[in-house]
């Protein structure tokens, strides 16, 4: 197969199929500078990529060291031992800009444009945020406020999934 299939099969691009050709990461030849890959081979290469990936999503192991190395901030009182997010909208995938004046000049959510006051609702549809070291779970006291992009039960999972991808990074 040519490098085009090779790539769409694999879920990668071109130039990354490339690189397998020159490096042997797949079977391959040359002919007239074009790239042959051999089927088998690539299906070998997907293969060994995606338990290298399902490794990788192992390794996010919520300890209270690794969830204070990505922003979280521990808390302990008696038998209680929390770690706590205030940076939980950003790993939720909501990113706020501000005039001088405090007030939002500019929203996103996880990539898309949206408008400021729904960044507000967004950004106040959680009120803390925290992981409790004892039962091994995730806890928050919601907000006042719900947007039309996602409820605060949808930006809550959001942000978990951003702190369990900022800990298997690290």
């Amino acid at each position: 197969m040519n490098t085009t299939t090779a790539a769409t099969e694999a879920h990668v691009t071109v130039a990354t199929i490339r690189t397998w050709c020159r490096l042997g990461a797949v079977a391959a030849t040359k002919t007239a500078g074009k790239w042959t890959i051999d089927a088998t081979s690539l299906a070998r290469r997907i293969t060994i990529g995606a338990r290298r990936l399902a490794r990788k999503a192992k390794q996010a192991i919520l300890t209270p060291e690794a969830l204070t190395a990505i922003g979280g901030s521990r808390w302990q009182r008696g038998d209680m031992d929390r770690v706590y997010f205030n940076n939980w909208a950003t790993l939720a995938g909501l990113e706020l800009s501000h005039y001088g004046t405090g007030n939002i000049s500019g929203a996103t959510w996880q990539g898309e444009l949206i408008s400021n006051s729904q960044g507000y609702k967004l950004a106040t549809s959680i009120d803390k945020l925290w992981f409790d070291v004892t039962d091994g779970k995730f806890h928050a006291h919601m907000g006042f406020s719900e947007s039309r992009e996602a409820t605060p039960r949808e930006v809550f999972q959001s942000a978990i999934a951003g702190i369990r991808q900022a800990v298997a990074a690290i």
